[in-house]
């Protein structure tokens, strides 16, 4: 019998359809290379590219040439433009203001074939600790209400660009979906005076069958409502709101964290595309008549990274009603992912 599950951190409902009883090989896909095809993200390539607003270069060489580990550039092509003023306005009912933000891409390695499930714990901290550089430096623009990071590995027009990336688009409002978390954190503790995602932290290790893995620092888990087959939720065990506050060693814990769980995806689903989005606290800039916005938000939010294979496509239902229909029960993708042979999937090792 299926059943709908409400989501508290979401403040939506999921229909899991339980009859259909997926397995993972039920979600299999045939991956076919791309032909081969010149790539500018390759080292090398470096003047095929924007100049480097960041790189991780263990060995000191210079800016915009090969030596690099990891490398962030303004996107060519970005969805919204860094230079201007909002100059917000209403247009009768409706609202509109200039399309100023930020689109960078994170370029995790300089070898084509290598993927975030093949990198060593090392070379994965360096791409988390560019994650931290690029929000540090771009909450500083007091333009920006969020600073978005996320990756699709084979999703969308991802899937014309093999080369292993992430983006970060900063944008001048709060998204809505993020606003829909910040709500449901900030009435949770308004009401409880407790952390929401804390709480959901306790609740799962207290009933322990949706844990895929739990170290201690991080907790790996598949969210009660999940709203796709074998989504999970990674998030520091320890309350924390703001992932650009975490120290160097912290990211390095969080590497090997998020690479077994890619390891055990790719294990267990044979190698999915996926997407994985961080949620972190917005950039902390006072609102007009509104002094007091963000003083609690050290208290009530907690970061977390959302990691969830694309598995099935929405359907006319699920776009039109808001529902999220899920084949496969959590408790079971957390079975299956928690019984996963990551070895198998090891390339490299620290």
């Amino acid at each position: 019998m299926s059943e709908l599950r409400w989501d508290p951190l979401k403040d939506n409902w999921t229909i899991l359809s339980l009859g259909q009883g997926r397995r993972p090989q039920d979600f299999w896909q045939q991956h076919e290379a791309p032909p081969a095809s010149f790539c500018p993200f390759c080292s090398g390539n470096e003047s095929h590219t924007p100049a480097e607003i960041y790189a991780h270069r263990p060995g000191g060489s210079p800016p915009n040439h090969p030596g690099w580990q990891v490398r962030v550039i303004p996107n060519k092509v970005p969805v919204l433009g860094i230079e201007g003023e909002l100059d917000n306005r209403a247009e009768g009912l409706y609202d509109r203001m200039n399309g100023i933000g930020a689109h960078e891409l994170i370029i995790e390695t300089p070898d084509h074939e290598t993927q975030l499930a093949d990198m060593t714990i090392e070379q994965m901290t360096e791409v988390l600790k560019a994650y931290r550089a690029r929000l540090l430096d771009l909450r500083n623009d007091s333009r920006f209400r969020y600073i978005f990071i996320f990756k699709n590995c084979r999703v969308g027009t991802a899937s014309r660009i093999r080369h292993s990336h992430s983006q970060l688009i900063a944008v001048p409002l709060i998204p809505p979906l993020v606003a829909t978390e910040l709500n449901s954190c900030r009435e949770h503790f308004q009401r409880k005076e407790r952390c929401l995602i804390c709480d959901l932290i306790k609740q799962e290790r207290k009933q322990k069958e949706r844990i895929v893995s739990d170290d201690g620092a991080f907790l790996v888990y598949a969210p009660y409502a999940s709203r796709f087959p074998f989504e999970l939720m990674i998030t520091p065990v320890e309350h924390k709101h703001d992932f650009a506050a975490q120290t160097d060693q912290q990211l390095k814990q969080l590497a090997r964290t998020l690479r077994q769980s890619l390891q055990r995806i790719r294990t267990v689903l044979r190698d999915p595309p996926y997407s994985l989005i961080l949620h972190s606290a917005p950039p902390v800039h006072s609102r007009w008549g509104r002094p007091d916005y963000w003083a609690m938000l050290p208290f009530n939010y907690h970061w977390h990274i959302e990691l969830a294979p694309k598995l099935t496509r929405m359907t006319g239902f699920e776009w039109g009603s808001g529902f999220h229909i899920n084949p496969t029960a959590p408790e079971e993708a957390a079975d299956f992912l928690r019984r996963a042979d990551i070895n198998a999937t090891v390339k490299h090792d620290s």
